[in-house]
This record gives structure tokens, sequence and C-alpha cells, in this order.
């Protein structure tokens, strides 16, 4: 499990373990890289290692996948992590690429995870089918300062809209008013091409952009982190919806062309240079980008 000093719980070495004959948590797993082409990786089964003990995890990242902190107190738990048992329903691999290295064209480079034990459903998945109760806890990771847990929450939100888009567009309307991470989100989240080809959705999802940028140029703090990534999503959030339904989006961006605030019209001139608003609104574009110069 990925971790950091900042989220990690410490354990120190335990004695060699007395009991291993301990039931595993049941996992959901959802083997997507498994799924892959066979070069991308190498059915491999870990290699066991004697006597391993914990030294430490992610109670967030493991709360992601239906793990709980008492699950890391059991031994069985350690050693299927370690690769000394089997974790019923893994199927461990080692995932490859290939590249340059050192100057040298290299046909096939680890990916520098060594042993994936397998792909666990996440929230995403929980919550389209029906587990709403865990979107506080996404509405909280939203907050999170780390990119990757941010795009992590995103792509949960549109795992969930694969599955029930008016759903999601409800629950984003409210994420809209709240902090900057929980907009951000929302942004990203619905500004999927393939959340938007119904023209009812792209309409509410315009809504949702029109209200979020109209905070950005209310907005008195904006030297933070939590901004910038704001301001930097809605630099191509407003090209995705636009592209999927020109004739509502267009008139909805030219309000916001004639806005003296200097982060609305950089977020516009973003825009604007997106290739897939180009395709579908060249001349458009083109006269817009001219005036804004």
């Amino acid at each position: 499990m990925a971790r950091t000093a900042a989220d990690t719980v410490n354990h120190p070495a335990p004695p060699p373990f007395a009991v291993r004959q301990v039931d595993l948590p049941a996992l959901r797993w959802d083997h997507g890289y498994g799924r892959l082409a066979p070069g991308f990786y190498t059915r491999l089964a870990p290699t066991p290692l004697p006597e391993p003990y914990l030294v430490a995890h992610s109670p967030q990242a493991a709360a992601l996948i239906g793990l709980g902190a008492q699950d890391f107190d059991r031994p069985a738990v350690v050693e299927a992590l370690a690769g000394n048992r089997d974790w019923p329903g893994a199927e461990p691999l080692a995932a490859v690429y290939s590249g340059h290295q050192f100057g040298v064209y290299v046909p096939q480079l680890g990916d520098g995870r060594a042993i994936l034990l397998g792909g666990a459903v996440g929230l995403g998945r929980l919550v389209a089918e029906g587990r709403r109760d865990l979107l506080p806890l996404l509405r909280r990771h939203a907050n999170d300062p780390r990119w990757r847990m941010r795009e992590g929450v995103a792509m949960a939100l549109q795992r969930w809209g694969q599955a029930d888009m008016p759903g999601l567009l409800t629950e984003m309307e409210t994420w809209s008013r709240g902090s900057y991470g929980e907009q951000r989100a929302a942004a990203a989240a619905l500004c999927e091409p393939a959340l938007l080809r119904n023209p009812a959705d792209v309409v509410r999802v315009l809504a949702i952009l029109d209200a979020i940028t109209a905070g950005v140029e209310q907005a008195t703090e904006r030297r933070g982190e939590a901004f910038q990534a704001l301001r930097k999503g809605l630099g191509y959030c407003w090209s995705v919806a636009v592209a999927a339904l020109p004739e509502a989006g267009k008139p909805l961006m030219e309000r916001w062309f004639a806005s003296p605030d200097r982060d609305v019209r950089w977020i516009m001139r973003q825009n604007l240079s997106k290739q897939r608003l180009l395709r579908v609104a060249p001349d458009w574009v083109a006269a817009w980008q001219a005036k804004l110069r």
C-alpha cells in the first residue's frame, strides 16, 4: 500500500508468529491489470519471506479497500501481504513496461511495484452499487493535499456516474458549494466525455461549472494550493463540457470572457486552447482568441 510519513502507523517488530492459521478478511477483487494484454505483465507468485512482520501501514489507504486497523493485528494478513500464503481471490502478477533507460531502449522493465497481489474494489464501485454512506469519506479525501488522492476521488465519482449519472449530478451540485477541493473534484468528475452523452446531463454540468466559476470570481484567498488546483482544473473542464453541447456552452463561456477577474480570464483562455473545443467550433474559438489577446 502506498504510504507517506504523515499517514502511516508504525509497528514495532514482534516475536515470530506462533499462530498462522487465521482466516483472512474477505476482499472484493477487481483485477484490472490482469485484463490487459499479456505483454503488459507476467503471472508470478511472490517469493515468501522468513518471519515477516508489519513495519507500517496507511489506515486511510486500507479503508479504501475495506480493511480496518484491527486487520493488521492478524498474523495471516501480514503473511499474505509478504507472499507467505495465498489471499483467496488474489491473482499475483508483475507488471512491465518498455522505454529508454540510460539512453538505451529496453523492451521490458519492471514498473517498480515488485509483485501486485491484485486489484481490490474501491470506493467508486461500492458507491455505484449503493453504498452512499461512503460519500462523506470520498468528500473528505477530495480535500487531501496529495494530488493522487484527489485524482482517485474524481475517478471514483466517475465510476459512480457510469452507473447513476443523475445521482452523481445531484451530489455534485452540493459539492460545488463546498470547499475548493470539493469544487475541483465535482468539476473533474463531471467533465469526462464518456459521461456527457445526454444533453440534459450536460446542461446540468454547465450550470455547476458556471456556479463554481462565479465563486472563483468572488474568491478573496487565492494563494493556497487548493485554489490553484481548482483554477487549473477549470482550465480544461469548461472545454470538455462545451465540446459536448456547444449550443448551450458557448453562450455561458462568452459571459465569462467579459469578466474583469484575472483568474477567470486565464481559465477561459486556457479552455480556448484545447483541441477538443477547436475541433467542434474552430471559427468561434479563433474569433475569441483574437479578442482576448
